[in-house]
C-alpha cells in the first residue's frame, strides 16, 4: 500500500523512572541459577541487555499511554476535538474490557466524534495503527489520528522470577520463560495528519506486510506467564523479515540499503538484531537501538528508537527510513518513511 497524504506531525514517550539491570533481575533467583549451573550473567549476555526501565507496581496501561498521548498533542500544537481516530497498540491491557482506548479517550477528554479502538498485534501493533491511521487520512475521513502504546507488564516479570525460584525448575522451564525477562516498560504517541493540514513534511511513504502464522506457538503469552523458544523464533523471524524485505523492494521506491539512512526495527536483543541484518544485508550503523538499556518494551519500542533519534540529530529533513516491525505470530511490516 502507497500513501500520499499521511504525514508524522509528532511523536513522543515516556521513559519509566526505575532502572532495573539484568544482574538485579538474576540476583532474585540466583540459586537457581547455582542448582542449574548456569554462570551468572547469562540474561545479559544472551540478550544484549543490560537494564530496562519499570513503571512502579500496579501502573496501568492507559495511565502511561495517556501521558504520551498528552505530550505529543502539546508538541503537535493541534486542537484535540480535531483529532478523528484515536487507535491503542498496547499488549498490555488494564482490563479484559473495556477496550484501553477508551480508558485513553477518557482521560483525554477526547470529542464524542473520535472513533477509538485497539489495535493487538504483539509487538507488530503500533505500526499496524500507524497503516491503519494512514489509510483513513488517505480516504479523507480524518483530518488527525493519534496513535498510542503504553506498557506495564512489571506484574509478569514478578510471577516469572517467582516461577523460576521454584525448587523444580529445570533447565528446559528455565529457558523457555527467560525471555519474559528481557521486557521493559514504556509509553509513547505518535500523531499522523493530513498534509493538507500538516505542519511537518515527514511523509509515510508506504508499507508491505507479511505473515508466517504457522509459527503462532513460538511465543505465548498471558497476563502471568509468558513462554518462548528464542531460537527457533529467531531463526523463522529472520526468514519471514527477508521475505518481507524481497516484497518492500517490488512495492516501495528506493528500497535497498544504501538507500535507506536510517532503521528504526522492533528491539528485541543483540542476537536478533544481527540476524535481521544479515537476512537483509543491511548496515548495522544504520539501526538505531534502545534495547540494551529500555530492554524489549513491545509495540512501544520502535516509535521510541524513531523519536530518539529526532531528538540526537541522527536524521534529517529528507532522509529515507525503514520502520521495521515483527510481532509473535508471526507478522512482519516494513514502513517507509521520508523524514
Amino acid at each position: 500500500m502507497l500513501f500520499e497524504n499521511v504525514r508524522i506531525e509528532a511523536v513522543e514517550y515516556e521513559l519509566a523512572p526505575e532502572r532495573v539491570t539484568s544482574a538485579d533481575l538474576e540476583e532474585q533467583f540466583s540459586e537457581t541459577l547455582a542448582r542449574l549451573k548456569i554462570r551468572p550473567g547469562i540474561l545479559e549476555n544472551l540478550s544484549g541487555i543490560y537494564e530496562r526501565r519499570f513503571w512502579e507496581l500496579g501502573t496501568q496501561p492507559s495511565d502511561i499511554a495517556t501521558r504520551a498521548a498528552r505530550k505529543v498533542i502539546e508538541t503537535a500544537g493541534i486542537d484535540p476535538n480535531e483529532i478523528g481516530c484515536m487507535v491503542n497498540t498496547s499488549v498490555m491491557k488494564d482490563y479484559i474490557e473495556p477496550s484501553v482506548a477508551s480508558l485513553i479517550h477518557g482521560n483525554l477528554r477526547l470529542p464524542d466524534t473520535c472513533m477509538n479502538y485497539d489495535i493487538g498485534n504483539a509487538c507488530l501493533g503500533f505500526v499496524n495503527g500507524i497503516f491503519n491511521i494512514g489509510l483513513m487520512i488517505e480516504a479523507n475521513i480524518i483530518k488527525h489520528g493519534l496513535v498510542v502504546a503504553g506498557e506495564a507488564g512489571r506484574s509478569l516479570i514478578e510471577s516469572t522470577i517467582t516461577k523460576l525460584q521454584g525448587e523444580d525448575v529445570t533447565k528446559q522451564i528455565f529457558m523457555e520463560n527467560i525471555a519474559t525477562l528481557t521486557l521493559g516498560e514504556g509509553a509513547v504517541a505518535m500523531i499522523l495528519s493530513h498534509k493538507d493540514y500538516a505542519t511537518t513534511d515527514h511523509r509515510i511513504n508506504g508499507a508491505v506486510s507479511m505473515s508466517a502464522t504457522e509459527h503462532n506457538q513460538l511465543c505465548v503469552a498471558s497476563s502471568s506467564i509468558m513462554r518462548s523458544y528464542p531460537s527457533k523464533l529467531l531463526t523463522a523471524g529472520a526468514g519471514l523479515i527477508a521475505k518481507t524485505w524481497n516484497l518492500a523492494s517490488k512495492t516501495l521506491e528506493r528500497w535497498t540499503d544504501d538507500q535507506i539512512d536510517l532503521y528504526t526495527p522492533h528491539q528485541v536483543s543483540t542476537h536478533n538484531t544481527i540476524a535481521v541484518i544479515k537476512a537483509i544485508g543491511a548496515t548495522s550503523s544504520k539501526f538505531k537501538l534502545t534495547f540494551p538499556w529500555l530492554g524489549n518494551t513491545g509495540p512501544v519500542g520502535l516509535p521510541t528508537a524513531l523519536a530518539m533519534a529526532n531528538e540526537e540529530g541522527e536524521i534529517k529533513s529528507g532522509d529515507h527510513i525503514c520502520m521495521m516491525g515483527i510481532g509473535s505470530g508471526l507478522n512482519c511490516m516494513l514502513m517507509s518513511v521520508t523524514w
